[in-house]
């Protein structure tokens, strides 16, 4: 080719070399092209909104964006004095950077940086970012900027928590957004690849961008891996087994044995519905569900269906009856045990608590024991999904719910990736639209963009029950007429958080810990909501703390806590050797006609 020519014999020791224009005509001919993709992708966008599509009244983040980000304003605006104070600060670290640029300019030595990327910023790993006085200019006031924007809100002695965290996480997120690595003209990498392409790189990207606005029908459904490189079934979610049970709500899923005897109790576990249950048997070598075989469980798991206007009226009550005391029935007529131990995930956590409650109270003791992975049951601290919580966005929710009976899974998959949106949104945006490449494959990220809808009565309940008004920890929260109360659940628990989760953060297990009637063993991982959980012993990764009881502070736990390197994963499974009621011969499934599917079943994949 002869472009690759011309780009290879190019000097790379030349600065202005890279970031000339090849071939002017062949450039300015593709803008042409990428400009009419990007009419395209509009086009789509208008014309969804014109058919009434994401017209829902489902309350969207920049509203209420503005009117935090207005009282944050205000405070500061409020006190000239205040404000002087704040702007000479900005103003003085903008001269020191600028007095540098002009040292480094005249050929002086410039001083040391006024700022460096945090560690782990991959944004400004490109050496031209450091090695050109440009780039190296736009970075240090980018940083300084969003550094001093985040100050503002910790310094705002006139805002409330509520209204400060809020603060926190859209100045969080506008200054994401403005980074200088998410434009061309500003990121030495991208410009390099658009010049050295002649523009085929944004020809590419339109083109995907267009092709996701019209997966997700009028709204950008952000494409994170190359969906065609997986298949449920064939390389993901392949663990042998059979869906032994199914109603209108769950299917139940018994796995084959790996041994040859296995725990007398069977193991449930309750996955989240809000996603779907395969993330804890992603791959062989990744599978919880696998490696707990491995270890002599008879494992059965929840499969949610993924609801819609059907399921409108499917509250907790409904969950409870129809997926966790659906499945203890399916277990007890499989194996012939009454009491298995009980694992739950996330929002499956938390329905298990409440489940537990319920259930204390009935004098029904067929869960001996409780796992929880990432779960709350306090959400007093449950960290950055409580700015989409207030009476008024709920609200709003609620009357968009109603019109369909479910919230689409797209809506809460967004609010997910806003949580890390330096990684799970823009990372893509410039990847797949500005580089015009398309993701790598990969698992996790493939089960995360299979988002799953929501039903009204069941969202409604979670929303309010537990982020905005917390009455599953009050004790006001209620089942079949119930009031429920966590001190009732007497069961040993074996209750994991993770050191950075954004959903369930580890304060607020700890606290939701000591709420619990029973002994609790808290363990706290390494890492995330999911890499945190989804660690096996074999990858050698991250870290874990165990201490003896509770503490007032996650502080004060981390402070007595010992560290163990590597996964979890062993730990739990001492813990739970416990409660295993000794070891029988393995269930094996097999040949039975009354098997309703292989896993991992039918309702995994219904797709939005």
């Amino acid at each position: 080719m002869a472009g690759e020519g011309n780009q290879d014999s190019r000097d790379k020791s030349n600065p202005t070399e890279a970031y000339t224009v090849r071939d002017p005509e062949r450039f300015a001919l593709n803008l042409a092209r990428a400009l009419e993709e990007a009419g395209k992708a509009a086009a789509v966008w208008v014309r969804a909104r014109e058919a009434g599509a994401g017209l829902t009244g489902v309350p969207e983040p920049f509203g209420e964006a503005v009117r935090t980000l207005s009282k944050l304003t205000e405070y500061w605006l409020s006190d000239s004095g205040r404000a002087l104070e704040a702007q000479t600060k900005l103003l003085s670290a903008y001269m020191m950077i600028w007095a540098n640029s002009i040292r480094r300019l005249s050929g002086e030595q410039p001083s040391a940086s006024v700022i460096e990327p945090e560690r782990g910023d991959r944004r400004f790993e490109d050496p031209e970012w450091a090695r050109n006085a440009f780039f190296d200019f736009l970075k240090q006031v980018y940083l300084v900027t969003a550094r001093w924007a985040a100050d503002l809100v910790e310094s705002a002695e006139g805002l409330d928590e509520n209204a400060r965290q809020k603060a926190r996480f859209y100045v969080r997120q506008l200054s994401e957004a403005l980074s200088p690595s998410n434009f061309i003209f500003t990121n030495p990498q991208l410009l390099r690849e658009t010049l050295e392409s002649d523009g085929d790189n944004l020809v590419r990207g339109m083109r995907m961008l267009t092709e996701d606005l019209i997966a997700g029908k009028g709204e950008l459904k952000l494409r994170q891996s190359d969906h065609s490189k997986f298949e449920l079934g064939r390389n993901i979610a392949t663990t042998p087994g059979k869906v032994v049970a199914r109603n209108d709500l769950a299917e139940i899923i018994q796995y084959e044995p790996s041994t040859e005897t296995v725990s007398r109790r069977p193991l449930m576990i309750v996955p989240p519905w809000i996603n779907k249950f395969y993330v804890l048997d992603l791959n062989p070598e990744r599978s919880f569900i696998r490696w707990a075989i491995d270890q002599g469980h008879t494992v059965f798991v929840i499969s949610w269906v993924n609801p819609d206007e059907r399921h409108a009226a499917y509250g907790w009550d409904e969950y409870v009856r129809d997926g966790i005391e659906f499945a203890l029935d399916t277990i007890a007529r499989q194996t012939g045990e009454r009491q298995v131990n009980a694992i739950g995930y996330c929002v499956g956590g938390t329905l298990l608590a409440a489940a537990l409650a319920l259930i204390a109270q009935e004098q029904d003791d067929r869960i001996t024991s409780a796992t929880f992975f990432a779960s709350q049951v306090d959400f007093t601290f449950a960290g950055d999904l409580k700015v989409f919580v207030d009476e008024g966005q709920i609200a709003a929710l609620e009357k968009a719910m109603q019109e369909r009976g479910f919230l689409e899974g797209n809506r809460m998959a967004s609010a997910f990736n806003m949580l890390r949106a330096r990684d799970l949104i823009w990372s893509y945006v410039v990847n797949n639209y500005l580089r015009g490449r398309e993701p790598l494959p990969f698992d996790l990220l493939y089960w995360n963009a299979d988002a799953t809808r929501l039903t009204a009565a069941n969202h409604s309940y979670y929303l309010r029950n537990c982020y905005l008004e917390n009455n599953l920890a009050k004790g006001f929260a209620t089942l079949r007429g119930r009031r429920l109360s966590l001190a009732d659940v007497k069961v040993p628990v074996y209750n994991l958080a993770t050191l950075e989760d954004h959903i369930a953060p580890a304060k607020s297990v700890l606290f939701g810990s000591r709420l619990l009637g029973g002994p609790v063993e808290l363990v706290i991982a390494g890492s995330g909501h999911i890499a945190g959980v989804v660690n096996p012993p074999a990858m050698g990764k991250y870290r874990f703390w165990t201490a003896q009881g509770l503490a007032d502070s996650l502080d004060e736990w981390m402070s007595k806590a010992q560290e163990h390197p590597g996964s979890w994963w062993p730990h739990w499974q001492s813990w739970i050797a416990d409660f295993s009621g000794g070891r029988v011969k393995a269930r094996k499934l097999g040949r039975r006609k009354k098997w309703l599917g292989d896993a991992p079943g039918e309702y995994v994949r219904i797709s939005q």
